[in-house]
């Protein structure tokens, strides 16, 4: 990781990006129903985004270095993580 204003730039693109495609399935729906999924996967992406934003501007053990780096390791590996499991349950709707 560069810098936290990276972290945060990539943060914000990743959910963008799933975020885009979520409503570009979701406006293929005809039904309702999956239509909410798709609104509720975009949801919990949005409250994702926030927190990790709230994690990256206030790491933890500012005075240890060690520590800094692995709480920002841990958040872009959460980000990942909500990034796949959107796209999973994206795909999942779609089949």
């Amino acid at each position: 990781m560069a810098n936290k204003r990276e972290l945060k730039k990539d943060i914000r693109y990743l959910t963008e990006q799933v975020i885009m495609d979520a409503l570009e399935v979701a406006s293929t729906f005809d039904n309702d129903d999956d239509k909410k999924k798709a609104l509720n996967i975009i949801i919990e992406l949005t409250k994702r985004h926030n927190e990790l934003l709230s994690r990256a501007n206030h790491p933890d053990g500012k005075e240890n270095r060690k520590i800094v780096k692995q709480h920002y390791n841990s958040i872009i590996s959460d980000l990942l993580d909500s990034c796949n499991t959107s796209y999973e349950k994206l795909g999942k709707l779609t089949t």
